[in-house]
């Protein structure tokens, strides 16, 4: 007979047991359910098979979904993270090592070569890490989790059809927990509309060819309305007195406003008192200022985040 203590000890462990069992038939089902719909999609079943077979959740990816931001940073410490001086540095070697390629994709697309350059520095800080993560094994966690599964299996449905046109292979399809992939890091939705193959070769491979990387972030903001003879902004320096409530990115004024109220360029040089749309921001309580005009917002469209725009346009402006 079986001593009760015995019993009660073991029960933590068979109930853990028990949920994992439930957790792994649960993900074999819904993998069958995604072979299904990939083979209907016409997936061929090798790349369905060897993207699949095999594959278990990853706790990881799970933790990281959920993780909450201890803190926000403020811009002053989100701007001297991602401004140093060792990036600086090493955006200038990039552009000056790519330069031609970055021609080809200013001549092609019409988008400058420096935010190409910086958007690629802040991404992967110029394709350095671009993500250890299997990208199939990322999407699938995600999207059987249930949080956002339908975002998910859409994106996993994309992953699994660039698999099966060649363009990387199971092993090297690596990128963040959240399915990012490559130099630019695409989405796999994003990769299908906007990667290109710009060297020629057949293969869009954002992986491993900086050409084809390099062209697609160019791609990237020639779709989403970049103007070639625009800048993204500028730092300015607001006259005393001035009403912070209109330093808001919806308040596009033409500049010559914005000169008529005293706006100037920190070097003192008066700005062109033009009708290029302009707005004003002031990001943190340092009082940093900038005017910034159309090409801020397509930056945004990489990541909708101010932060984010204004650090891709300062570095832009430092690397070359």
């Amino acid at each position: 007979m079986v001593p009760t203590r015995r019993i009660l000890l073991s029960l933590p462990a068979l109930l853990v047991g028990a949920r994992a069992q439930a957790a792994s038939e649960s993900f074999a089902a819904f993998l069958n359910g995604v072979r299904a719909e990939a083979r209907r999609a016409g997936v061929s079943a090798n790349t369905v098979s060897r993207a699949l077979d095999g594959l278990q959740p990853n706790d990881r990816v799970l933790e990281l979904d959920r993780r909450q931001p201890e803190f926000t940073q403020t811009w002053e410490q989100y701007r001297d993270a991602r401004l140093s001086q060792q990036r600086i540095d090493a955006g200038r070697r990039a552009f000056a090592d790519n330069r031609a390629t970055l021609e080809t994709v200013q001549d092609r697309f019409r988008v400058s070569p420096r935010i190409v350059t910086a958007i690629w520095g802040l991404e992967t800080n110029y394709g350095g890490f671009t993500g250890n993560m299997n990208v199939i094994q990322s999407l699938a966690t995600l999207a059987w989790d249930g949080r956002r599964s339908s975002y998910f299996r859409n994106e996993l449905m994309a992953a699994l059809k660039i698999l099966d046109a060649g363009h990387v292979t199971p092993d090297r399809m690596r990128g963040s927990w959240a399915g990012a992939m490559g130099h630019p890091q695409f989405m796999p939705s994003n990769f299908d509309r906007l990667a290109v193959d710009l060297d020629g070769d057949g293969r869009r491979d954002i992986w491993d060819n900086r050409a084809d990387a390099l062209g697609s972030i160019g791609n990237y903001l020639s779709r989403s309305g970049w103007r070639d003879d625009e800048l993204w902004g500028r730092e300015v320096v607001l006259p005393a007195g001035f009403d912070t409530e209109q330093a808001r990115r919806e308040n596009m004024r033409p500049l010559r406003d914005w000169v008529r109220m005293g706006v100037r360029r920190p070097d003192g040089v008066e700005l062109p008192p033009l009708e290029m749309q302009a707005a004003v921001l002031i990001p943190g309580p340092s009082g940093q200022a900038f005017l910034v005009y159309h090409n801020f917002n397509v930056i945004r469209r990489y990541n909708p985040s101010n932060f984010y725009a204004l650090a891709v346009g300062m570095l832009s402006d430092r690397v070359a």
